[in-house]
């Protein structure tokens, strides 16, 4: 049974005020790579930042020095922002996207599992396409990860867009953009139905037979996450549903596939602060307070959650997970230590087993 945690990136270092948003995955090579928001300035979301990156040969076990992959100023005064990665290990690829200023996408690759990017390529003209159906101020890629489909090899990342022009980001809808050949160029996927007003930063996944479904941060104070299927993950998304099993203290959340049927088991996993008590540091009526990340388990493609564990009891916000060639699930995620509510001190990663996770424990309550 493995269970251990380390801090990668922590407030008042390398020159930052703080870290934020994690991300992480595993390359083609066996390469674990943790990336982040760099922020200057409050820290917040409309301040400068960097993208900054740490990797490791080792499963997680040891990291080198961090590295700036993307700096702010390459593209104006504004933020750098909603990191996305899809590794394509049939042919030796991760493909990363990212946003800037809110109004503009971008993507780029890396064929030797992070030593170097190719140059950023803009793909803005692909939210454009939104416009006619939903006149966005804002646009936004999901978080962290996005998926490449079994069969068809097609690449699927989940987006939000929002009518504001304002930094309220609200109202605001789903979809998925895509591409067919490998990166080249990407198209825009049906909006998932309007039926939950404010559904943003999603979770995606494949499963067995091919659907797609997403899994919601839902803004309107209804404390649970919202779920919506696609035949393709791209058109023909069921109408939005609550699920009664997963809280949300209004934050985002993290959906990855652990393994498939014909590799043992279909395994799913899903991690967010599990928490809806007590309002956030800001006292809001909507946001709850951020703690309690727990990872979670499910069996049989999202309907139910076998298996539940702590990984942090205080406060916990955003997080990442991937999967490393062993079986081992690593989850970074973004931790507070102060009693002021915010979980900004660190990006802490938690590295465990499969027995961890489904070892019934007392201390799990």
């Amino acid at each position: 049974m493995l269970f251990q945690r380390q801090d990668l990136f922590s407030r008042d270092t390398g020159g930052y005020t703080m870290y934020r948003i994690p991300g992480i995955f595993v390359s083609p090579g066996g390469v674990v790579q943790a990336h982040a928001e760099a922020r200057f300035g409050r820290g917040g979301d409309w301040d400068k930042i960097d993208i900054v990156m740490r990797r490791s040969f080792d499963g997680g076990l040891t990291w080198d020095q961090p590295r700036r992959i993307l700096d702010h100023r390459d593209f104006g005064e504004g933020p750098l922002h909603n990191v996305n990665s899809i590794v394509d290990r049939e042919n030796g690829i991760v493909h990363v996207l990212f946003c800037y200023g809110y109004v503009r996408a971008y993507t780029m690759r890396s064929r030797d599992d992070g030593a170097s990017f190719s140059p950023p390529r803009e793909i803005t003209a692909t939210f454009e396409d939104f416009r006619h159906e939903y006149d966005w101020g804002v646009l936004a890629i999901g978080l962290p990860n996005g998926i490449r489909m079994r069969g068809s090899g097609r690449l699927i990342i989940p987006v939000w867009l929002s009518t504001s022009r304002t930094t309220a980001h609200r109202p605001n809808r789903c979809a998925t953009i895509y591409s067919d050949d490998n990166g080249a160029t990407w198209q825009r996927g049906e909006m998932v139905p309007d039926v939950v007003p404010n559904l943003n930063e999603t979770g995606i996944v494949e499963l067995e037979d091919g659907s797609v479904a997403l899994n919601m941060r839902n803004g309107i104070g209804v404390q649970r996450r919202v779920i919506s299927r696609s035949p393709n993950g791209i058109s023909g998304w069921s109408i939005p549903q609550l699920d009664p099993q997963l809280h949300e203290p209004t934050c985002q959340g993290t959906l990855f596939r652990h393994s498939w049927a014909n590799e043992g088991a279909s395994r799913i996993l899903f991690c967010n602060p599990d928490n809806i008590d007590g309002e956030d540091a800001k006292g809001s009526s909507i946001f709850r307070t951020r703690r309690n990340l727990t990872v979670k388990l499910s069996l049989d493609e999202c309907r139910s959650w076998a298996f539940s564990r702590v990984i942090e009891k205080g406060l916990a916000g955003y997080s990442a997970l991937t999967v490393c060639a062993d079986g081992s699930v690593l989850c970074l995620f973004e931790r507070g230590e102060g009693s002021s509510g915010d979980t900004d001190d660190h990006l802490t990663l938690a590295l465990f087993d499969l027995e961890w996770l489904m070892e019934s424990a007392a201390d799990n309550a």
